[in-house]
């Protein structure tokens, strides 16, 4: 993103190439990681399907978990309203 790039302006860019490397309906993957500790994990799984497919790995440390996370979309849109949901989960880091 430039500096002369918009919050609008990014999402499109965002939202074009999305549209440009999937055929929606499609399986998309997302990646969180959250504080091991908390409510993360049920708070990601709020965000999504039933239908939707998790798998997790510990840190080594175990502070935090990683969250691999498959799920049948049907546009770009909804890319952006997981990652915005999951964005209110204190502490989570999206990749």
């Amino acid at each position: 993103m430039s500096k002369d790039e918009s919050a609008a302006e990014k999402r499109e860019r965002l939202r074009k190439q999305l549209d440009d490397t999937h055929s929606w309906p499609s399986a998309f993957t997302f990646k969180f990681i959250v504080p091991n500790e908390g409510k993360g994990e049920g708070m990601l799984k709020e965000i999504f399907s039933k239908d939707a497919d998790f798998r997790s790995r510990p840190s080594r440390n175990g502070r935090f978990i990683a969250f691999t996370i498959q799920e049948r979309v049907h546009a770009a849109e909804e890319v952006f309203e997981r990652y915005e949901a999951a964005a209110s989960i204190p502490g989570v880091i999206s990749l």
